[in-house]
C-alpha cells in the first residue's frame, strides 16, 4: 500500500497548479512594462544615433562639397549623400517610426536640416515622445535648438543655420 501511495503524490493538484500560474501571471504583470519602457528607450537611443550619424555625415558632405544636401522626398536618399552613410539604414523607417527626410534652404530659418516624417510609416510619435528625445539630445525644448519640430508631423536636427 505505502508504494501506491507514494505514486499518488507525486502528481500535482490543481490547486498546486493554479498557484503557480498565478504567481507566473503577478511575476509577468511587474516585468512586462519595464520591458515597454526598455524597449522605447532603445528606440529613442537608436534614433539619436542615426540621426547623429547622419547630421555629421551631411557636415561632411558640405565641407567636400560646398553645398548642403538636397531637399529630397520624405523616405527618399538626397543626392550623393550614399557616399557618407548606409543607404540602407537612411531607406527603412526610423528606429521611432515614420520615415528619414532633409530639408534645406527652409523659410524657418536654417540652411540644412535631416529628422524625421511621421507620414504614415510605423507609429506616429506625439511631441510629448519627442520632447523627451529632444531633452537628450539638445535644450529640451522643440521649438529652439538643434532638434526642433518644423511642422505637425516633422521633428529635425538643424545641421547648419
Amino acid at each position: 500500500m505505502a508504494g501506491h501511495r507514494s505514486k499518488l503524490r507525486r502528481a500535482f493538484t490543481l490547486v498546486e497548479i493554479l498557484i503557480v500560474v498565478v504567481i507566473l501571471a503577478i511575476l509577468a504583470a511587474l516585468t512586462v512594462p519595464g520591458f515597454v519602457g526598455a524597449m522605447e528607450q532603445t528606440a529613442q537611443g537608436a534614433f539619436l544615433t542615426d540621426i547623429r550619424i547622419f547630421g555629421d555625415a551631411a557636415a561632411l558632405h558640405y565641407s567636400r562639397t560646398g553645398d548642403f544636401l538636397e531637399d529630397s522626398s520624405s523616405g527618399e536618399l538626397p543626392a550623393g549623400f550614399g557616399e557618407y552613410i548606409d543607404e540602407r539604414v537612411w531607406l527603412k523607417e526610423t528606429p521611432v517610426g515614420g520615415v528619414w527626410d532633409s530639408e534645406s534652404y527652409d523659410t524657418g530659418g536654417f540652411a540644412s536640416a535631416i529628422g524625421v516624417h511621421f507620414d504614415g510609416t510605423g507609429e506616429t510619435r506625439d511631441d510629448a515622445y519627442m520632447l523627451v528625445i529632444d531633452q537628450t539630445f539638445d535644450d529640451g525644448d522643440l521649438a529652439t535648438g538643434h532638434f526642433r519640430k518644423i511642422a505637425s508631423d516633422r521633428y529635425y536636427y538643424i545641421v547648419a543655420e
